[in-house]
């Protein structure tokens, strides 16, 4: 293949008027690393696996047995195909640690499809993390949110991806009524979730935090490319959705790479490259980690395989959505995806426990307490090159609440939810494909 493209490109770069998928009549649009989007706090190994809060699943569907998917992970199969059509190349996956998180990617299929060319896509679309961590980062010294809050007040010329960014962090704040707000940064440092001994911040520290809330003391000279904030104290921190924003462009850079159909997963970001393809009728994702095969075919639309064994597009992956609270033990059930997204957000992914009342880390901004919603855990679902959007709408549904969640989620084209209730029952708009789990 060609060299791979790995940069962060200016030229890539439109601002959008607004929040997409608005419905006419409709008003506008109005971190990362310890962000108020949900993560798993995962320290990483060399064995450690792939974790998300959305799972693909290895197995056919939502009645898989516990050993018939992978705790959000697709590992690689072996020998799929069908007599006479001789082996087909495997998925290939890669892991390594940005963000906070464990980060992975499968590819299924691409031009030229090989390990060694899956290999150097997927280190092409590190790398792009990489870069991004680079600019966005609160808490890496030198990154453009570094230098932002840091900057006592001044100017700082920003990278124009950074600049995006934050205004679709304004857009949100806007749509949401203030609800989500990426000035948050001061008060999410108070509340140290990576401790071994996490405690309550004080009160009164917490309040002076909280008083440096405010996402509309941003400002963006869009013609120097510069950010400055009006409160000389308030933080920016892009947690609720940098990694969302990552995966939309990790999934153009795979595909400008060559790569048809492929799965990122950034903690509670999945996003989906094509469908899944299968060799002689088998799904390549059925297969199990000892490489043997599930048989049971995968259902779905366009779910044959073409004559003589080759490769086609199934028109979908499985994710599964994890039981709050299970330690990605079990799942209430899965979803169809096609090309697109899904993003949970949870208050089980994050939380410790004082005094018998359970501290989560997606905090109400207007409080700096964790958000007291009915919501456990929302998934938002829409379409591929939307997962940003889908982060930002995650955590503003899970601290509104669901009845309001659902009512903004129904109010806007190409996007659909599915809430989990604190009393275990599931809630959803119209169109969210939901098989439950066997037993639900």
């Amino acid at each position: 293949m060609c060299a791979f493209r790995n940069t962060v490109r200016d030229s890539k770069i439109t601002i959008p008027a607004g929040i997409r998928g608005q419905k006419p009549g409709k008003p506008a649009g109005r971190g990362f690393d310890r962000g108020h989007h949900c993560t798993r706090d995962i320290i990483a190994s060399a064995a450690a696996v792939l974790t998300a809060v959305c799972w693909i699943l290895a197995g056919c569907g939502a009645g898989a047995s516990a050993g018939g998917y992978g705790q959000g992970s697709v590992t690689q199969s072996g020998g799929i195909g069908t007599a006479g059509s001789g082996p087909q190349p495997q998925p290939v996956t890669r892991q390594s640690f940005y963000f906070d998180t464990v980060c992975g990617i499968t590819v299924y299929d691409m031009e030229d499809m090989s390990e060694e060319n899956a290999g150097k896509a997927i280190e092409s679309a590190f790398s792009l993390c990489g870069d991004y961590e680079s600019l966005l980062s609160k808490t890496k010294e030198g990154t453009d949110i570094w230098n932002i809050n840091h900057a006592g007040g001044e100017p700082v010329v920003c990278n124009p991806e950074t600049v995006k960014v934050i205004q679709m962090g304004i857009d949100y704040g806007d749509l949401s009524g203030g609800a989500f707000d990426i000035t948050v940064g001061k008060a999410e440092d108070l509340w140290d979730f990576h401790s071994d001994e996490p405690k309550v911040p004080d009160e009164a520290a917490l309040q002076e935090a909280v008083s440096h809330v405010n996402y509309k003391g941003i400002r963006i000279d869009e013609d120097s490319g510069s950010v400055t904030m009006v409160d000389p104290e308030a933080e920016i921190d892009l947690g609720g959705i940098a990694k969302g924003y990552i995966a939309d462009r990790v999934r153009e850079n795979l595909k400008e790479n060559g790569v048809t159909s492929a799965i990122i997963s950034l903690g509670g970001n999945i996003e989906c490259v094509g469908g899944k393809p299968v060799t002689g009728g088998i799904s390549r994702s059925a297969a199990d980690a000892d490489g043997s095969t599930n048989e049971q075919q995968e259902e779905g639309p366009s779910a044959e395989a073409q004559d003589g064994g080759q490769v086609q597009d199934t028109g979908y992956f499985t994710i599964g959505i994890e039981t709050p609270y299970a330690d990605m033990s079990s799942i209430v059930g899965s979803t169809p995806v096609n090309d697109g997204t899904v993003v949970t957000s949870g208050v089980y992914e994050r939380y410790f426990t004082v005094d018998g009342k359970e501290y989560h880390h997606i905090l109400d901004v207007r409080t700096g307490y964790p958000a007291d919603s009915d919501v456990l855990g929302v998934s938002i679902k829409s379409s591929g090159g939307h997962s940003a959007d889908c982060d930002a709408l995650a955590t503003i549904c899970l601290i509104d609440g669901s009845a309001k969640g659902k009512t903004l989620i129904d109010s806007m084209d190409g996007y659909e939810a599915l809430f989990i209730l604190r009393d275990s029952s599931i809630i959803k708009t119209d169109g969210f494909e939901f098989a439950p789990a066997e037993g639900r």
